[in-house]
């Protein structure tokens, strides 16, 4: 009487190759011959690798539903490591191998990211904006629809590896004949042939195009900042998913402007006599002219801070400083009635011979440290 495998591995008559699958792992674990010596156990063994051999390979399956003989007589199952050994399967059972999954491959893949570098000017980059950009990519052959088969075919079935998408060897080694499996070199591991291919794509499934898309911009990005726009990229090959495409923030730079973080910082010069007197400047910032106070006795260094002029913050509420800094000019050249008021004013200050202060020039990091703490 012929072996009933689905008994054999306890599984349904209509069971999937996944529960079959599942199945003979569990059973493989218990059964091993390195685990469980018994003779009986190994008999058991025997049976299970037979059965998984059968149901597992879609054509001895079905010969075996009708009442065949899955081995031509062969006996290779049952006898021991026969041609049709699941060797790869036991490997997984005893160490985890999560080896590819048998089948077919889709022709359909996901499409590659692609990156682009956008050019902003301080303000764009500060306050956002909105930007079309010219895109060369991949989109869906409209002709096939992503197929690769001209119009009134498809893909045929692989005559080689009959649609299962590899073949397979057998090779002798210590446990007997191994079989082995490789994707099919006629198919490419895709299980069918597209004989007739698509003139508009070349049998890809996309086309290659210059579209423009309209995309904002937030505002506070800044030189460096990558922004992401999922499904924006290439189609994938076989009509596959997109890719994400990808913007790169490059600031360029500004004429007056610095910009560190959400801080704008920038240097203004100006006369020893304004610097002493104090005056009043106009500057243009980015949010139109503003009216700059210089005191009285401002010293070169000092920094005059214009609060949110700054930049906005990114994916935040509020803006930056604008920091202007000081730098006082001492005059170089004087002629004779302009150093003749310097004198004077010199005498009246008493600062003809100053005495000077002076104070460490470099000074070391615990030195630093130390003052900090001691609030100098």
């Amino acid at each position: 009487m012929a072996k009933d495998y689905y008994a054999t591995l306890g599984v349904r008559r209509d069971a999937s190759q996944e529960e079959i699958k599942k199945a003979y792992r569990r059973l493989a674990r218990e059964l091993h011959p390195d685990v469980n010596p018994d003779p009986a156990t190994q008999e058991r063994f025997k049976d299970i690798t037979a059965a998984y051999e059968v149901l597992s390979d879609p054509q001895k399956r079905q010969m075996h539903d009708m009442g065949g003989d899955p081995f031509g007589g062969a006996g290779g199952g049952a006898a021991g490591f026969g041609a049709g050994f699941p060797f790869s399967d036991i490997m997984d059972a005893f160490f985890g191998t999560a080896s590819a999954a048998r089948g077919p491959r889709s022709r359909a893949r996901r499409g590659r990211n692609a990156t682009i570098r956008v050019e902003l000017d301080l303000a764009e980059s500060g306050f956002g904006t909105t930007r079309e950009l010219v895109v060369d990519t991949a989109i869906l052959c409209e002709v096939c629809t992503g197929s690769g088969a001209a119009a009134g075919t498809h893909p045929d079935t692989c005559d080689m590896c009959h649609g299962r998408g590899e073949v397979s060897q057998v090779t002798r080694s210590f446990l007997g004949q191994v079989m082995t499996s490789r994707p099919c070199p006629q198919c490419g591991g895709f299980g069918s042939v597209i004989r007739h291919p698509c003139q508009e794509c070349s049998g890809d499934g996309r086309v290659r195009t210059r579209r423009t898309i309209k995309v904002r911009i937030p505002a506070g990005v800044e030189d460096g900042t990558h922004i992401q726009l999922a499904g924006e990229g290439e189609v994938g090959p076989g009509g596959g998913p997109p890719g994400d495409l990808f913007l790169e923030i490059v600031e360029r730079p500004h004429a007056t402007f610095e910009r560190r973080g959400d801080d704008l910082h920038c240097t203004v010069q100006i006369p020893m006599t304004a610097a002493a007197l104090g005056t009043s400047l106009t500057m243009e910032t980015l949010d139109g002219a503003e009216q700059i106070d210089v005191r009285p006795g401002t010293q070169s260094g000092q920094v005059i801070p214009l609060y949110a002029r700054g930049v906005q913050r990114l994916n935040e509420t509020g803006r930056g400083d604008l920091l202007i800094h000081v730098s006082v000019e001492t005059p170089m050249k004087l002629d004779v009635e302009q150093e003749e008021l310097l004198r004077k004013l010199s005498q009246l200050r008493g600062e003809e011979r100053p005495p000077g202060k002076f104070a460490p020039g470099q000074q070391g990091f615990f030195s630093r440290l130390k003052d900090a703490f001691n609030g100098r």
